[in-house]
């Protein structure tokens, strides 16, 4: 029996010691991030509001090309020049001077700049959606991370108590009044609660790289959030939240002004069959002779009639509203799943909250009671522990999937009421 007791002492001093680093490194003075702070940040660093800004001004340049008029030209020549047949002895600086000034048809030029119009107000719209989807990303993420900080308190909790009793077991077994056994089942317990904290810990890093990605790094390696899940207050409606959707989503409005755009592009490209007319303008000074000519030129559309471009066009314009009817299709499932996902969730949170919290914590504290008084054994204390710590858990992960089902249905409605 001594070996055994030995054993287990060394046990319990290097449980201890692992213990004692993790409350150590819980202690570490770290930033404490509150949801609205982190979605600033998002907000401000996240490489998807960037990309949705840049397309933003590069529809803005495309408008301004659109609505520039052409530049005129102007061809000049000069050299000496007489008369020689018959002599007269006339010589000067023969010159012609050209100037040209294209001019571009009026249904051509209004075609180009409702395309760009069209194209900037979807790549305004494109910089709502982005926003909507930063924002969503951003508090799934947040959600994980507050469940995993959670997880790890919970079993920091957990390790502390099944010490106290294995404390408890040992000290028995030394005062002859329990079997070697029992230790022995108590250090195996304990060994299950310092790897369920392992893996929590495990998780909170990658749920904190999770986050810090989301805000492009902004955050390092080295923080916490604060806060609370997101409740329910309102039962939600799908068909209201769908009609809600479909009126006004982002998403919606970028498609929908991608097919004006393409229907614009359609006809500038029927237009540009007859691409512009030139005006010219010519003085012409040679020896003798002195002339002022005006000019017209247009080019004749008789071979080829951009039949290509226009087909093209007529493609872009088909897969557009191709797009835009997936999308809303997309949009109506999604709606659906992830109200029917949130009520669901609720439901569970208030079967919690009515009557299995406080009955595994009555259970863990009678099991607790029984255990001191030697009318329960150590496997109904365990199992009462194990009980209590399992749906503690379970009630925060309910909680925590309501939060992302309801983070995720606003990124698919626009708002929540």
């Amino acid at each position: 029996m001594q070996p055994t007791l030995i054993w287990l002492i060394g046990i319990t001093l290097l449980l201890e010691g692992i213990g004692c680093v993790v409350f150590a490194s819980a202690n570490t003075e770290s930033p404490i991030l509150q949801l609205e702070a982190v979605l600033e940040l998002a907000l401000k660093r996240n490489p998807t509001m960037s990309a949705a800004k840049g397309g933003v001004r590069q529809s803005q340049g495309e408008r301004i090309a659109a609505s520039a008029f052409l530049n005129p030209s102007i061809d000049a020549s000069a050299g000496r020049g007489s008369i020689r047949d018959p002599s007269t002895g006339v010589s000067i600086v023969e010159r012609t001077v050209t100037v040209e000034q294209p001019l571009e048809l009026p249904a051509k030029r209004k075609a180009r700049r409702e395309a760009a119009e069209a194209g900037l107000s979807g790549a305004l719209a494109g910089v709502d959606e982005a926003r909507l989807n930063v924002r969503a990303d951003a508090k799934v993420a947040f959600y994980r991370l507050l469940l995993a900080q959670r997880d790890v308190d919970l079993s920091v909790q957990n390790l502390s108590t099944v010490r106290e009793i294995f404390q408890t077991i040992k000290a028995r077994v030394d005062a002859g009044q329990a079997r070697p056994f029992e230790a022995v089942k108590a250090n195996v317990e304990l060994q299950k609660a310092t790897k369920d904290l392992s893996r929590a810990q495990n998780a909170l890093v990658a749920a904190r790289a999770g986050l810090n990605a989301v805000t492009a790094g902004a955050l390092g390696t080295d923080f916490s959030v604060d806060g609370d899940f997101a409740p329910l207050r309102h039962d939600l409606n799908p068909e209201q939240l769908i009609t809600t959707a479909l009126e006004s989503h982002p998403i919606l409005r970028r498609t929908a002004k991608q097919i004006e755009r393409a229907e614009h592009s359609v006809r500038l490209e029927r237009e540009s069959r007859i691409p512009y007319v030139s005006v010219t303008g010519t003085y012409h000074r040679e020896a003798g002779d002195e002339a002022y000519i005006a000019g017209l030129r247009m080019p004749l559309p008789l071979w080829y009639r951009r039949q290509g471009e226009i087909e093209a066009s007529l493609g872009a314009k088909d897969r557009a509203e191709a797009e835009r009817l997936g999308v809303q299709n997309e949009l109506i499932k999604a709606v659906t799943e992830l109200a029917q996902e949130a009520r669901t969730d609720r439901e569970q949170i208030e079967v919690f909250e009515k009557g299995l919290l406080k009955e595994a914590e009555e259970a863990l504290r009678i099991a607790r009671i029984s255990f001191r008084q030697g009318a329960a054994g150590l496997l109904e204390l365990i199992d009462s522990q194990r009980v209590y710590r399992q749906m503690q858990l379970e009630y925060a992960e309910a909680r925590a999937a309501l939060s992302i089902s309801l983070a995720r249905l606003e990124r698919w409605t626009g708002e929540l009421p």
